[in-house]
């Protein structure tokens, strides 16, 4: 009973308009028909008037929507004896409020899921003994422990045990997934079997869970822009409507004409239907681990003509290794990875650690290094087995004048030599992902019509990749400066630009649409990027398109058709066959259609 109460009071007047509707007809089935006018006529006008104060609040600031033609109607129909049709259309409005007010929050259900799934508690070890605190009261460093069943309160790291997690809710992925000692598990995933003891990496505050919150918020809050494309349709159909209605009263005479054009004129909820799609399409998003910040990013992106790229991270996988081992003179490539490893062991450098990852793969045991010393800029110096080795880059052969036979290179290479003689030359390569061809093939196939490159890698490296991915054009060793005048030059817009939200935060903001992927929820993505793909994957930026481009056509769709059927209805009803009271109930029904219509986006495949 609390709930039907609470209906009623959330939909206020058209809990109103119905109960009125239901006496009115009681009334007038027991011969008090006088009563029944006044009742319908009375609750009638008294809907119109948050009607006539909105028109006329809008125009005194310029703005002419469809409210003028709702109040007409409904003032006509009670003036003109049709109390009964002015019941209807007000039901009809506060109806498809309704509608959409409930459209709306299907809509959001899957955005909503994410507040009412936040972490709340954790198990916190604290002197010996677990206590249960809230999950904002946890610290970096805390010991925490998270049994089978429960959301992880805070991103932590693994100290004890194994188990398999559920992060679907993040990142889209419907697989669950192992983790184990020494690997993070992601604040509002759920642990499936196993007790596991961590330690807290971030506060609650600071964890990917509600860093996604937070996006949650800002879609949540955002008013589709789609809204004012609907509204640009209704001077001209208020116009069409008055000038319909005008026609048919002029060449009859008869008033009930006017109205009777006016009853089907009044399509409030079909031009609101715009929105509804496009929220739809945002929360269908979301369900991919694809966070839409705003309706207006969803809009651009599904008229992106142009689509520029970072390559490291974003088209390949961030992670080097070694491609090729080039060798000279007797030296054999199990000798020249084995020299780079020795001194690459000392060094923290993203190179360093593929060198020695490859030697480990390949089983080879480093000799020992001694006295090993950093060239700034140029690479390793050390001692072994009492001669001199070198590892780095060219410019460190030339400073110490080791003999350099005829040789090519292209992309990232870590030259080593022995005693003043090159023995090999260490290629290195960021290999590609293995979704990105085909995920550009798609973007293709979508319309966007020009592909970039814009990192700040040499030629050398990033031109056979933007080759392999048919990429329209490069812009190699490109400074962040550099990298927005190139989005800011480029005349085939909107542009969207797909980076992976941690170095990328200058281009993802100058371009139309900023696409943060595989971001995790840092915080440069919150505050630049327009979209986020929570999971690693750039298949999700050619899914995220297509979700708009449905999105959209689903809303035009909704706004054409509405004023379409309305203007058919108009001509129709303008003949005098039928009444006012017909056209009230037919005008009702395809509201509800065309509101339905609009909640496909919800439901579209791709």
């Amino acid at each position: 009973m609390k709930k039907v109460w609470r209906a009623a009071w959330r939909y206020k007047w058209l809990s109103v308009a119905l109960l009125a509707a239901i006496i009115g007809l009681a009334l007038q089935l027991s011969g008090f028909k006088t009563e029944a006018k006044w009742l319908l006529g009375t609750v009638s006008l008294a809907a119109a008037v948050p009607l006539v104060w909105d028109m006329i609040t809008n125009l005194r600031h310029g703005k002419y929507g469809i409210d003028i033609l709702a109040a007409t109607a409904i003032v006509t129909s009670v003036v003109l004896g049709e109390v009964w049709a002015a019941i209807v259309l007000v039901i009809m409005l506060t109806g498809g409020e309704s509608l959409e007010a409930y459209a709306e929050r299907r809509a959001h259900a899957e955005l909503d899921s994410l507040l009412k799934r936040a972490p709340q508690i954790a198990h916190v070890i604290r002197s010996r003994k677990t206590v249960d605190v809230k999950a904002s009261d946890v610290h970096p460093g805390d010991k925490i422990i998270v049994k089978p069943g429960e959301i992880v309160p805070v991103d932590a790291e693994i100290l004890e045990g194994l188990s398999t997690f559920d992060e679907s809710n993040l990142t889209g992925e419907s697989l669950p997934v192992e983790r184990s000692l020494g690997q993070q598990i992601l604040s509002g995933s759920i642990n499936q079997d196993a007790v596991v003891t961590a330690k807290a990496l971030h506060g609650a505050a600071d964890s990917q869970y509600q860093q996604i919150v937070a996006l949650v918020k800002s879609a949540a809050a955002s008013r589709a822009p789609f809204v004012r494309m609907a509204d640009a349709y209704s001077i001209p159909f208020t116009i069409a409507a008055f000038a319909i209605a005008g026609a048919a009263w002029f060449v009859s005479g008869d008033a009930h004409r006017f109205l009777e054009v006016l009853v089907v004129a009044t399509p409030c909820p079909l031009l609101l239907a715009a929105p509804i799609a496009l929220v739809s399409g945002m929360a269908r998003a979301s369900k991919y681990g694809i966070i839409v910040k705003t309706g207006s990013a969803l809009e651009k992106l599904a008229k992106v003509q142009t689509m520029a790229f970072d390559k490291t991270g974003t088209l390949t996988r961030g992670e080097l290794s070694v491609a090729s081992i080039k060798t000279f003179g007797k030296a054999t490539q199990a000798d020249v990875l084995s020299l780079a490893a020795a001194l690459e062991k000392s060094s923290n450098h993203v190179v360093a650690a593929a060198v020695v990852q490859a030697a480990d793969k390949r089983g080879l045991k480093a000799p020992r290094a001694k006295h090993v010393k950093e060239v700034p800029g140029h690479g390793l110096v050390s001692q072994i087995g009492g001669m001199e080795v070198l590892a780095g880059n060219l410019a460190l052969m030339k400073k110490y004048n080791v003999t350099m036979p005829k040789h090519s290179v292209s992309g990232t290479a870590i030259y080593v030599a022995q005693g003043g003689n090159l023995q090999g030359i260490i290629s290195l390569a960021d290999s590609l992902r293995p979704e990105t061809k085909d995920t550009l093939g798609r973007l293709r196939k979508l319309g966007i019509g020009k592909t970039l490159l814009i990192t700040g890698d040499s030629p050398e490296a990033a031109r056979p990749i933007a080759k392999e991915l048919r990429i329209s054009d490069l812009y190699a060793q490109a400074l962040p400066g550099e990298k927005l005048q190139i989005l800011e030059g480029l005349t085939q817009r909107p542009v969207a630009f797909v980076g992976d939200g941690v170095n990328d935060a200058p281009s993802l903001t100058a371009a139309d649409v900023g696409i943060a992927i595989g971001a995790r929820g840092a915080t440069a993505a919150s505050e630049s990027a327009d979209l986020v793909i929570m999971p690693n994957d750039i298949s999700r930026v050619a899914d995220a398109v297509q979700i708009a481009q449905r999105t959209f056509s689903i809303a035009r769709q909704s706004i054409l058709v509405g004023i379409g059927l309305s203007l058919t209805l108009m001509v129709v009803f303008s003949t005098g066959r039928f009444t006012a009271l017909m056209g009230a109930v037919v005008q009702e029904v395809v509201d509800v259609v065309v509101i339905f219509n609009a909640l496909r986006a919800h439901n579209s495949r791709f």
